[in-house]
C-alpha cells in the first residue's frame, strides 16, 4: 500500500546502541565548570544529602570556590579535540560501530552536559532507531552512576510519544570478557614501563561510605574486580605488590577507604621508590585519571621520596577495550539482530 501524499517520511526502523559516560564540562573555564558542576552536583543521586542542608552549600559555597579551581584543573589535560572524556568515549563509538557494521547504529551521550543523554535518545528515535541498548560505561554499579543513567532514561520516556524499546547493558565488573581486558592491557603497559614497579595501585573512584552500609554494591564489586584482576596478573608479575584504593574524597563525611592520595604518601614513606597506578573503574580517561592521578599524583610520590612513578592508560579505545565492549554489546544485543 502506497504512503498517502500528506503522511510524513518514517524512517525504516533499525536497532541503536548508545554509550553512557559521566561528563564533562564544555570549555576548561569557570563558567563552563560551574554550569556543569550545577547540574552533576544537584542530583540528589549523587548527592543524598536533605536539599535544606545542601542546597545553601552547593550555591552559596561549592559554585562560587570550586569552578575556578576544576578550571585549572581541566586546562592541564584539555586536548585539541577538548575533554579527554568526550574524546575517548567519541573514538570508543566510531571503533565500535566499525565493529558492529552498518545494522546497528551507534552513539553517544553523557549524563550531565554534552551531549545530552536524552536528546541523544529522541535523535536516534527520530532516525527510526526503535530498539536501542543502553550501555552505561561504568563496570561497577553505583545509584551515584548507572543508576543516574535510567533516571534520566525514564524522565526521557516520560517526555515522549512514540517510545523506543529499551534494554541497558548490566555492570561487568566480574564478566570474564573485562577481566581479560584489564590484564591483558595492564600487562602490555607495565612491560613497555623503563622501570620495574614494586606496587601497581588499582585506584577506583570513591563514594561515601555511608552508601555502602545504605546497600550500593559498589564496594564490594570493585573489590571484586582488583581480586579478579590481581590472580589474573599474578603469572606474569609475581613478584608485584597489588593495593586497592579509593581517590576523589569531596566533602568533610567519611568515604570509602583507604584514600589514593594517603597511599601514595605511605608507599613513599615505607620506602617504596618504583610505583605504578592504573584505574580500573574507569572505561576511559578523564580529569579523574589524567590530572589527579597523573599529575597530582606523580608529583605526590616524587616529593615524598619516590623516584618512579607511572600512571596506566585507562582501556579507552584501544583493542583490547574494544574487543571487550564489541562482546558485550553482541550479547546484549542477542535477539535484535
Amino acid at each position: 500500500m502506497a504512503r498517502p501524499a500528506d503522511h510524513p517520511a518514517i524512517p525504516a526502523p533499525s536497532v541503536g546502541v548508545l554509550l553512557v559516560n559521566l561528563g564533562t564540562p564544555d570549555a576548561p573555564d569557570a563558567a563552563s565548570v560551574r554550569h556543569y558542576l550545577k547540574e552533576f552536583l544537584s542530583d540528589r543521586r549523587v548527592v543524598e544529602v536533605p536539599r535544606l542542608v545542601w542546597w545553601p552549600i552547593l550555591n552559596g559555597i561549592i559554585l562560587n570556590t570550586r569552578p575556578k579551581k576544576s578550571a585549572h584543573a581541566y586546562a592541564q589535560i584539555w586536548g585539541r579535540d577538548g575533554s579527554p572524556l568526550a574524546a575517548i568515549t567519541r573514538a570508543q563509538a566510531e571503533a565500535l560501530q566499525v565493529r558492529l557494521g552498518e545494522g546497528v547504529k551507534v552513539d553517544w551521550a553523557m549524563r550531565y552536559g554534552q551531549p545530552a543523554l536524552g536528546a541523544r535518545v529522541q535523535a536516534m528515535k527520530d532516525a527510526g532507531v526503535e530498539r536501542i541498548l543502553i550501555a552505561p560505561l561504568y563496570p561497577q554499579y553505583s545509584g551515584a552512576t548507572t543508576a543516574t543513567v535510567v533516571d534520566a532514561l525514564g524522565a526521557q520516556l516520560a517526555a515522549m510519544r512514540w517510545q523506543p524499546a529499551l534494554r541497558t547493558m548490566p555492570p561487568y565488573y566480574d564478566d570474564p570478557a573485562h577481566i581479560e581486558a584489564l590484564r591483558a592491557d595492564t600487562a602490555r603497559q607495565l612491560d613497555a614501563l623503563d622501570f620495574v614497579p614494586e606496587a601497581l595501585l588499582l585506584s577506583f573512584h570513591g563514594m561515601p561510605e555511608r552508601t555502602l552500609h545504605l546497600g550500593d554494591p559498589y564496594h564490594c564489586q570493585c573489590r571484586k574486580t582488583a581480586r579478579l584482576l590481581a590472580e589474573a596478573l599474578a603469572p606474569q608479575f609475581p613478584a608485584l605488590r597489588i593495593e586497592v584504593t579509593f581517590q576523589s574524597r569531596f566533602g568533610r563525611a567519611k568515604w570509602l577507604e583507604p584514600a589514593t592520595d594517603a597511599v601514595i604518601a605511605a608507599e613513599a614513606a615505607r620506602g617504596t621508590r618504583r610505583l605504578a597506578i592504573t584505574a580500573p573503574g574507569f572505561a576511559a580517561d578523564c580529569l579523574e585519571t589524567r590530572e589527579e592521578l597523573a599529575i597530582r599524583g606523580h608529583d605526590q610520590f616524587l616529593a615524598a621520596g619516590g623516584t618512579h612513578f607511572a600512571t596506566l592508560d585507562c582501556l579507552n579505545a584501544g583493542d583490547a577495550g574494544m574487543a571487550m565492549l564489541e562482546t558485550l554489546v553482541r550479547r546484549e544485543l542477542a535477539g535484535w539482530v
